[in-house]
């Protein structure tokens, strides 16, 4: 496969990953890529996306119910009142990924924004999309792990107290989040956000 455009069942043309399960097909065509604003939101996003470092993403997206239900809806004002008991409740959760690290990363990371002002995470993360859009992308080879605005953002959100961030996460949360569009050119969802 050259990492392009692939039509589906239905005739319409998506990035090839959007095809590979009916999970990704949904979540390519109504979320990925599209602009998601709000701290609680985009904090989500943030642990989601430290959770998949290393897994697959489909194996967040088939537990993100389980990690809503475990993390409160991942209201960062209820999540920053975790306790200890908290964690073990966690850790023995098998509606999640079960990491130690990235546990103890989100729950310190929801109460470093608790102390934050209302709209300062949304205008952390969107200050570093970028301002002028990049071609769009003709393969998947072509999309970029990392980027000059996602390594500006990973240190950003480290300087400001964040865990589990490096530049290829806080690329896949622009991705996830519509900073950037990387569906393949002439896909269905390309221009959606």
């Amino acid at each position: 496969m050259s990492g392009g455009l692939v039509a589906g069942p239905d005739g319409v043309l998506r990035c090839p990953w959007g095809l590979s399960t009916e999970d990704y097909v949904t979540y390519h065509d109504t979320e990925w890529g599209r602009p998601v604003h709000g701290d609680d939101a985009l904090y989500e996003r943030l642990c989601l996306e430290a959770f998949q470092s290393g897994l697959s993403w489909l194996t967040i997206l088939r537990r993100r119910e389980g990690f809503r239900t475990a993390f409160a809806g991942f209201e960062i004002a209820a999540v920053a009142r975790f306790g200890e008991a908290d964690a073990q409740r966690l850790l023995a959760d098998e509606g999640i990924i079960r990491n130690r690290a990235k546990i103890e990363a989100t729950l310190a990371n929801a109460k470093e924004l608790s102390g934050w002002k209302p709209g300062e995470l949304d205008a952390l993360i969107w200050s570093h999309a970028p301002e002028e859009p990049g071609p769009a992308p003709r393969t998947v080879a072509d999309v970029p792990a990392v980027t000059p605005e996602s390594t500006a953002l990973a240190k950003a959100l480290k300087k400001a107290g964040i865990r589990f961030v490096g530049p290829t996460t806080a690329y896949a949360l622009m991705q996830a989040c519509g900073l950037v569009d990387d569906h393949l050119a002439g896909c269905v969802s390309r221009g959606t956000g």
